[in-house]
């Protein structure tokens, strides 16, 4: 994870669940053999730019880099050692993919005592004065390794390094959501929405690659570019 290298910015768009608590996907990770060769198409596609390469991530076994759009972040990992669980999904899933959704959140505790009820387990945990985080155990909750993230001030992330918010917004704006394929879509929704995970999430049946995030969905700065996609790391990337 990042060292100290938060920066605060105001974060926009934020969304309220029914009973007002705030919850926003606030980055999305794709994982790849080959982080550079998918980043520079990233870029060149999305006309985003590199703003942070997190030291951190090499607890895990990875080297990453994150890519903002507006205030939201893209991020491609690879492993650089064996037997990681991201190694592991590329194996699993037959090549590169989805990885992980993150999301910010004001409430964390609260959320916690909700994931503790339904026995859903934490593979990491971080305490820090501007984050604290929990990672979620993909198989309590499905489809893709899930993080809920609360930043202080509400807004700032760490993860991002030394950043600020992205205004080349000739081709992409914002993060609208992501896809995630099941084999039981209906039944995964029901569980995400059990655990109030469920905002910015499109489930759909599975494709031959079996359960995982698929697609990504990213708000379209030329209107008339809607419904245009691509796929570039194993995901599609599709204009909103």
């Amino acid at each position: 994870m990042a060292e100290e290298h938060a920066i605060s910015m105001p974060s926009s768009q934020y969304l309220a669940d029914r009973d007002g608590r705030m919850i926003r996907l606030r980055q999305v990770v794709l994982v790849a053999r080959d982080r550079d060769a998918v980043v520079a198409e990233l870029c060149d596609r999305l006309g985003v730019t590199v703003c942070f390469e997190d030291p951190g991530v090499a607890e895990f076994g990875l080297h990453n880099a994150l890519m903002t759009i507006g205030d939201q972040f893209l991020e491609v990992v690879s492993p650089v050692e064996g037997s990681t669980t991201a190694g592991r999904l590329l194996d699993k899933r037959g090549g590169d993919g989805g990885y992980m959704a993150i999301f910010e959140v004001d409430d964390l505790d609260r959320r916690l005592e909700v994931l503790k009820r339904a026995q859903v387990r934490t593979v990491f945990r971080i305490e820090l004065a501007d984050i604290r985080a929990r990672h979620l155990h993909p198989s309590d909750v499905g489809g893709t390794l899930v993080s809920i993230d609360q930043p202080d001030p509400p807004g700032s992330w760490r993860w991002g390094g030394p950043w600020e918010a992205h205004t080349d917004t000739d081709v992409v704006t914002a993060i609208a959501g992501v896809e995630i394929g099941a084999a039981d879509p209906d039944s995964m929704s029901e569980r995400w929405a059990r655990l109030e995970l469920d905002r910015s999430v499109r489930f759909v049946h599975a494709g031959s690659r079996g359960d995982g995030l698929d697609a990504i969905e990213l708000v379209a700065a030329d209107r008339g570019r809607i419904g245009d996609s691509t796929t570039i790391g194993g995901v599609e990337l599709r204009l909103v």
